[in-house]
């Protein structure tokens, strides 16, 4: 069977979490699912390509064009919650003009796998993993289509959607391929703090063990890959696609501080040019792992830190002190690694004065950036569980369903509006990373000319409001036009221009 697997551009929503600016800026990042799913077709023995849309700039013809000469004879993509309708509307264009079966998977298959494909242009979608599912699709497909023995399928027939149960437990993480990132623009990637290149990001483990009410990974199964296979998948990025950054995307990387250490020293041993980095709490590194991380190649971590207000902390089920938050972040920076912290505005019972004392609090850490959030109700957390009880409305399934309009989620838990958020979180962001000392201190670490344009812009954007963002100059104005050129020189004039 000849697979293809689309990513397509998407723009802002009234939903998210970031502003704007922070979308625009945040990264170009590879379609690591679809990558997933394409090595393990290949593997199955079909042929598959990925046209990663959103980062190459195509419009909906030019995707076209690129699908009649592959010939697929499935088109896949992976639908996120928010990203829904915009994905939705790119296949129905496309399946307009080439009827093939379409199938879909991702997180929002998860919540609301029935939902998912109702839309008459989407004909399956994947539960869970596409591990098993994928290959047994694409081999009923070929011979008797029984959809209903293939496991974790969403199918229809005769007018009704049927969903065969997913694997139990979990398949491990281990049996997965690499993803196919031979089917990658890799030298297009890149994130906001990205000093080399090329960059990409790679996913070690799946689940957190831990309960915060905000995240959607909280107390879900935590199934890791071993330390050797994670080294082999950075050695083969290193080796066979020029890749020296990597992003782990792990919700907790050193959750398991002896799987961490293994990699670590596995890392020290092999000696690979590579640099990385990571997320984790701030309660789940030690002084030595940090040394031992820093060794092995980590530049940079990104801490969930949320909030500067203790009792905020602990409704949101945190379980870490602000004195460990200062004590981690000191000795994070004492071993060479970059601290990076996330916060969260509009927390239970947030108000203006509160905001004040987290940005205050995000100052006094001696971070090398901070990233400020509006706090939403995002699907699976807790709170989108409390909201949904409280308010008698799941805001997430009906616009799904396309009953509804997109809209901003109620935040019943703080009397703050949207719009204040926005002021309150953009604020955040000057305060924070306007400072002087902190932009010498953040010049004087620059490491190249694309990582100067990169935050130099993003910060004027931020200052002088220069919002406006479509979905085909979505989210990283960063490195390339079609030519693969320097992309900043077309937008100087525009941007620069006073409001």
């Amino acid at each position: 069977m000849r697979l293809a697997l689309v990513f397509n551009p998407f723009s802002y929503k009234l939903h998210e979490e970031n502003l704007k600016i922070v979308q625009r800026y945040f990264g170009l990042f590879p379609p690591l699912s679809l990558a997933w799913v394409a090595a393990i077709a290949e593997r199955a023995g079909h042929q598959v390509t990925i046209i990663d849309a959103r980062t190459l700039r195509l419009s909906k013809a030019e995707v076209h064009e690129r699908l009649v000469r592959f010939k697929p004879d499935i088109i896949g993509f992976m639908m996120t919650t928010y990203m829904f309708r915009e994905t939705l509307d790119w296949i129905r264009y496309l399946k307009e003009r080439l009827d093939v079966p379409v199938v879909v998977g991702g997180y929002n298959l998860r919540v609301y796998p029935k939902e998912s494909v109702t839309p008459e242009e989407i004909d399956f979608g994947v539960v869970n993993s596409a591990l098993h599912t994928i290959p047994r699709l694409l081999a009923e497909l070929e011979g008797a289509r029984k959809f209903e023995e293939v496991v974790g399928l969403v199918y229809k027939r005769d007018g009704e959607i049927l969903v065969n149960p997913a694997s139990s437990p979990p398949e491990p993480f281990d049996d997965y391929p690499n993803p196919a990132r031979h089917l990658l623009p890799n030298e297009l990637y890149a994130e906001f703090p990205t000093e080399r290149r090329n960059f990409s990001v790679l996913v070690s483990s799946k689940g957190c063990p831990y309960g915060c009410t905000f995240c959607e990974a909280g107390r879900t199964a935590y199934n890791a890959r071993a330390p050797m296979t994670v080294v082999d998948e950075m050695e083969e990025c290193y080796r066979d696609y020029g890749i020296r950054e990597i992003d782990i995307f792990d919700y907790e990387f050193p959750v398991d501080r002896k799987r961490a250490t293994a990699i670590c020293e596995e890392l020290v041993r092999r000696r690979l040019d590579i640099t990385w980095a990571c997320r984790s709490r701030i309660d789940s590194v030690s002084e030595p792992l940090i040394r031992l991380m820093r060794e092995a190649g980590c530049t940079r971590i990104y801490y969930g830190i949320e909030s500067g207000v203790q009792e905020f902390l602990d409704k949101m089920n945190k379980g870490i002190s602000l004195e460990r938050i200062r004590e981690t972040v000191r000795f994070t920076r004492k071993a060479g690694v970059r601290p990076l912290g996330f916060f969260l505005i509009g927390a239970p019972g947030e108000t203006r004065e509160t905001v004040r004392r987290t940005v205050k609090f995000s100052r006094e850490l001696a971070l090398d950036y901070s990233q400020f959030s509006k706090l939403t109700a995002k699907p699976l957390t807790t709170m989108w569980k409390d909201l949904v009880e409280e308010t008698g409305r799941d805001y997430w399934r009906d616009y799904i369903l396309g009953e509804i309009e997109e809209e901003v989620l109620p935040r019943p838990w703080t009397e703050l509006t949207n719009e204040e958020l926005d002021q309150l979180t953009r604020k955040a962001y000057i305060d924070f990373h306007s400072r002087p000392r902190f932009l010498l201190r953040s010049l004087l670490k620059v490491k190249s000319f694309d990582e100067l344009m990169r935050k130099f812009f993003a910060f004027m954007a931020m200052v002088f409001k220069q919002e406006e963002v479509s979905a085909r100059d979505d989210s990283f104005v960063a490195y390339h036009g079609k030519a693969g050129k320097l992309w900043w020189y077309r937008k100087i004039a525009k941007w620069s221009q006073p409001f």
